[in-house]
């Protein structure tokens, strides 16, 4: 994506974190659960896939807690009602944050997946992509739009100050890349995907919300669902957790940087990423904004564009940047790191 569609200022949450209600009503059932994760000393990445995923290498991960499935729009409702947050899409950017950049380009907006009319070059991404005054999470088509029967869907149009208030407000956090891998591969070591098997179908069945068709002009929809799903729609992997490949991208709290392999004789315990300043896209100047790394794929992903429906899959995504694919879980550890 262009510098130009990276519209979004940084704004640190000032936000108190609020314990999580102990009690559940109905309206809670699809809310998401705490699912505790066995700490482990698992294979991270792969070396058969994409290069960004490489090398693949032994890490060691101390226990924590995850959220089965990721945070919805019925949940990001609560918080915003509770605490009054404006989301990044809703936000004016500031020009001078955004030197050079077009005067139409500096209001409230995000980047909405927009189906091409037939097949295009997978070289420029703009081909699919549409940047829209007025999206938002409760807009997420743009104007016109609306949550209408989309309450268990999870919540999208998310920056990064978005998802780090809303988890400070929950008094979690969002996983690193490692835990969120551990929890997504639920101990099938080195499998291709989060499910047992080498099918991205086994027996037919659909697994994941991905893309089904020619990208991006042509989704035969095969699994249900065009865009989103409700959480929790597919079977969930050996922990219980839902989502985890397919839907929405997700964040985590790596900075992205290029995997690396085991130094001397260690095992790296809790990596953490790369640094801030060395996150950043070189080619995106003269503005560069820090990336941090998604994981999982989402509803976009293709066998013919984007094989990235698998745990060890990842990519680099803008801090500023809210799009209607990305999303979020959190996690709570037993101690702060």
């Amino acid at each position: 994506m262009s510098q130009a569609l990276k519209t979004r200022p940084q704004i640190r949450p000032q936000i108190r974190p609020q314990a999580r209600p102990k009690t559940r009503t109905r309206e809670d059932k699809a809310a998401a659960r705490l699912v505790w994760i066995d700490g482990a000393r698992f294979r991270m990445g792969s070396d058969v896939h994409y290069p960004e995923e490489a090398p693949s290498r032994l890490v060691e991960v101390d226990g924590f807690w995850i959220e089965d499935r990721p945070v919805t729009n019925r949940a990001f409702a609560r918080f915003t009602q509770a605490t009054g947050w404006v989301t990044s899409a809703e936000i004016p950017p500031d020009p001078a944050d955004y030197p050079g950049a077009l005067p139409e380009m500096l209001t409230p907006a995000s980047l909405v997946f927009t189906p091409t009319e037939g097949p295009v070059s997978f070289a420029d991404a703009h081909a699919w992509w549409a940047y829209i005054p007025g999206a938002d999470w409760r807009h997420p088509l743009g104007p016109g739009s609306n949550l209408d029967g989309l309450d268990d869907h999870p919540v999208v149009h998310v920056a990064w100050r978005d998802v780090t208030a809303y988890a400070a407000w929950a008094g979690l956090d969002l996983p690193t890349e490692a835990e969120w891998e551990l929890a997504c591969r639920s101990g099938l070591d080195g499998a291709e995907y989060a499910w047992a098997g080498a099918s991205l179908t086994p027996g037919g069945q659909h697994m994941a919300n991905i893309w089904q068709g020619r990208f991006p002009w042509e989704n035969l929809a095969l699994d249900g669902w065009a865009r989103t799903s409700p959480v929790a729609s597919y079977p969930p992997n050996r922990f219980g957790l839902y989502d985890m490949i397919g839907n929405v991208w997700e964040w985590t709290r790596d900075w992205w940087a290029s995997a690396e392999p085991a130094r001397g004789c260690c095992v790296p315990k809790n990596p953490l990423g790369g640094a801030e300043a060395d996150s950043c896209d070189a080619r995106e100047l003269p503005t560069r904004i820090p990336r941090k790394v998604l994981k999982g794929g989402s509803h976009l992903c293709a066998p013919s564009y984007c094989r990235r429906y698998r745990p060890a899959a990842r990519h680099a995504h803008p801090i500023d940047t809210s799009t209607s694919h990305v999303g979020f879980r959190c996690v709570r550890r037993r101690a702060a790191r």
